[in-house]
């Protein structure tokens, strides 16, 4: 199946951006993603026309509404909820999930059990951990296969007990790329007993979302990361969340999903948002599906998702060459499909900040460090200070890129060993 990647890159006004005769190549996604032009416009939009609080009974408040409104109906068909009322939009991924995860410890006692991945991002480690000491809960750790790099079900069945309340485990990998196999780690957690929150912010770029067929309790994206504004997206399961008494002003709204959205919302950022699901259904009807919004965006995925898996194979083929690199993940390419386009790798006697700083200097954009990845590069022995270097790729990326990008770090790597002897 094609993958129009021109008519894609013409969407994203930052792709034609160049410094000194040389245009930016952006691999720098897993950290968020450039916009496409539409989701500029809606945002401008919103300021210019729309630019007013809720409630009220004139003209722009009511439109204001409306965006807020379509928003959460956006998102419950990007995410599969069952209704917009699951949809809680916020800051970005780690306030709201500091917020929840506040929400859920006032049904918790001391003694009470929490399981964290040594896989996950800070953002779905640190509230967790801070709301143990609060209420003197008990941590267990559930570390990631190193030979799979997925974490295993028989791991997380062998910490589960009468008193484990909740899980929080990741999608998808922000260092390691790695995909976890979410629905039955998730089925395993349930059946005894306790809450799963799902970090799918890695993944929600690269592959569709369907929290109904997964049977978590909640999972959280962020839309930067999937062409939108800089906001976060929380899913929670309606028989769960309403049970909940959120931290919140006391005249507040006690509604669905109002309770858990704190103050005067993002309502520009949520008309943008509305624009990046647009996005995907647009590519969607580009390839063919005439259907729900729902499934112009299963479609988008579809196209999108066989045509990174080149791209990442492309690149992992590429690094393979170079002697004493060490990637960091799936390399397998009969499980490209278990990772996304993400890819980090260390090299033997370099500093990976020394690669970047040069990379960055060509025009090539990818981060090194750990990532907020702390816990993955302290299983994995990686000095923390130092990290990794992470190149991620998006559906706008071409395969010439990652030539450049690999001529690149060939390069570079050869010029540091040099500068080393």
């Amino acid at each position: 199946m094609s993958f129009e990647i021109e008519a894609v890159r013409a969407k994203f006004p930052a792709l034609s951006l160049a410094d000194k005769g040389r245009r930016r190549i952006y691999l720098d996604n897993p950290a968020g993603t450039q916009v496409p032009q539409m989701v500029a416009d809606a945002v401008s939009r919103s300021l210019l026309t729309t630019n007013a609080n809720l409630g009220g009974y004139f003209e722009t408040t009511i439109a204001a509404q409306a965006v807020v409104d379509e928003a959460h109906l956006a998102m419950a068909d990007f995410l599969g909820a069952s209704g917009p009322e699951e949809i809680i939009i916020g800051a970005n991924m780690t306030t709201m999930t500091y917020h929840m995860s506040r929400t859920l410890g006032r049904g918790m006692q001391p003694g009470d059990e929490i399981i964290l991945t040594r896989m996950d991002h800070e953002g779905n480690v640190s509230p967790w951990l801070q709301l143990a000491e609060d209420l003197g809960l008990v941590v267990r750790w559930l570390p990631f296969d190193e030979q799979s790099w997925q974490v295993e079900e028989t791991a997380l069945a062998a910490l589960l007990n009468e008193k484990t309340r909740l899980v929080a485990l990741n999608y998808a990998s922000n260092l390691t790329g790695s995909i976890n196999r979410v629905k039955a780690l998730t089925r395993i957690a349930k059946d005894a007993g306790a809450l799963v929150y799902v970090d799918a912010v890695q993944f929600a770029p690269h592959g569709l979302v369907d929290v109904q067929d997964l049977g978590c309790d909640f999972l959280i994206c962020s839309a930067y990361k999937f062409f939108g504004p800089h906001m976060g997206i929380l899913w929670g399961r309606r028989d769960v969340i309403e049970t909940l008494e959120p931290y919140k002003c006391r005249c507040s709204s006690n509604g669905l999903p109002e309770r858990f959205e704190l103050g005067t919302p993002q309502i520009e950022l949520m008309a943008g948002l509305t624009a990046a699901v647009a996005y995907f259904a647009e590519l969607g009807a580009a390839a063919g599906e005439g259907g729900s919004r729902r499934r112009k965006i299963a479609k988008a995925f579809e196209v999108s998702i066989a045509y990174e898996n080149a791209l990442a194979q492309q690149l992992i083929d590429g690094l393979s060459d170079i002697s004493a690199l060490t990637i960091r993940g799936i390399t397998d390419p009969a499980r490209v499909g278990e990772r996304v386009p993400t890819v980090s790798f260390t090299v033997e006697g370099i500093v990976p900040d020394s690669i970047v700083r040069q990379m960055n200097a060509e025009n090539i954009f990818l981060w090194s460090g750990h990532n907020y990845a702390w816990e993955i590069v302290q299983q994995l022995g990686i000095p923390p200070e130092h990290g990794v270097v992470r190149i991620g790729i998006a559906h706008y990326n071409t395969a010439a890129e990652i030539d450049e990008t690999l001529e690149s770090v060939h390069r570079v790597i050869a010029m540091l060993r040099q500068e080393r002897s």
